[in-house]
């Protein structure tokens, strides 16, 4: 009897082990799918914005425009009264999108710590920290520290509920790190944006244990001075390059590749899609997002299906299915 208690006891304590290791297996399997398509085909993606109760809005709709899925879908934490009492919706969604074989990404338009976590978009996600309230975000124990750590805490409770179901989120914070108009955004060097990141990554995979979440670091088509932004490369590991003014200029993507080496980098945001001819000639870009609405403002329903049907682009359907239990 009591061999038997200790058998059970160890292949409970494997059983245990290796569902705590699978969120984590999953997160490789997926970067190493992005690694694994470079150069040969892109992922499509859309965003999904506001508002949260409809967390699947874009999706559909380009469903409906192409008869194919992007196998990309992205929501947003956000910061409007209904948009932070529907997170819940959104991570639902979120993790039926995983089930339903899609990559899933978590954005966070949120409020400065400066401000209650319900804000505006102008004077709240769109405002200023003074330089001490910067330095006192970034030192550790300061007033603002604590309380962005304590918004970390509750980002982390819907992070930690896709961990639960071996969810691998493409997590990107404090995007388009070179825009000042986001008050996380344009504080250069060791001391600025990147630090706050670092921070960031830090608490929400050392202290909170979120290891399911694949590092996104992300900026923007603003301006080349990428160095003054990087976190470090343990601190990301996929990089994203937002593009709204002349980012397809060939002269962008050359200054990337070398800065990314052989991790994967993608077109983190788009208003106007790229061409199957664009894909050709930057085959590095591993996935493609474009703005919510956006998409629809400035792009053809021909052009859509077309880069849909593209034998370049990757749309759910082609995804693998890491979310299948393997015998």
């Amino acid at each position: 009897m009591t061999r038997l208690l200790i058998v059970a006891t160890l292949v409970l304590a494997h059983v245990s082990i290796a569902t705590a290791a699978a969120p984590d297996d999953a997160r490789k399997e997926v970067l190493s799918y992005l690694k694994s398509i470079a150069g040969k085909q892109t992922i499509a993606g859309i965003h999904n914005r506001e508002p949260n109760r409809e967390p699947a809005k874009q999706t559909e709709r380009i469903t409906a425009i192409t008869g194919k899925v992007p196998a990309l879908w992205s929501g947003d934490f956000l910061f409007s009264k209904d948009d932070v009492a529907q997170r819940s919706t959104m991570i639902r969604e979120c993790l039926k999108q995983w089930e339903n074989g899609a990559i899933v990404q978590i954005m966070a338009h949120v409020a400065p710590p400066n401000l209650p976590e319900v804000c505006s978009w102008k004077g709240g996600v769109q405002s200023r920290l003074t330089d001490a309230q910067w330095q006192d975000l970034i030192t550790d124990g300061g007033t603002l520290n604590k309380i962005w750590k304590t918004r970390l805490d509750g980002y982390a409770v819907y992070l930690n509920d896709l961990k639960s179901h071996n969810v691998p989120v493409l997590f990107r914070p404090l995007h388009e790190m070179n825009q000042k108009a986001f008050w996380w955004g344009g504080r250069k060097g060791p001391e600025g944006t990147a630090k706050l990141y670092r921070i960031t990554h830090d608490y929400l995979t050392q202290t909170k244990g979120l290891t399911n979440l694949i590092w996104v670091w992300d900026m923007q088509d603003l301006s080349r001075d990428f160095a003054d932004y990087n976190p470090g490369d343990a601190y990301w590991d996929v990089f994203a390059f937002d593009i709204y003014d002349k980012g397809y200029d060939k002269s962008w993507y050359d200054m990337i590749v070398p800065l990314v080496g052989d991790k994967p980098m993608a077109i983190g945001e788009c208003e106007r899609l790229p061409t199957p001819a664009l894909l050709e000639s930057q085959p590095r870009w591993c996935f493609f997002m474009s703005w919510a609405e956006l998409t629809f403002q400035h792009n053809s329903n021909q052009k859509i299906v077309e880069l849909y049907n593209s034998p370049r682009v990757i749309t759910r359907d082609e995804l693998p299915r890491w979310n299948v239990a393997k015998p």
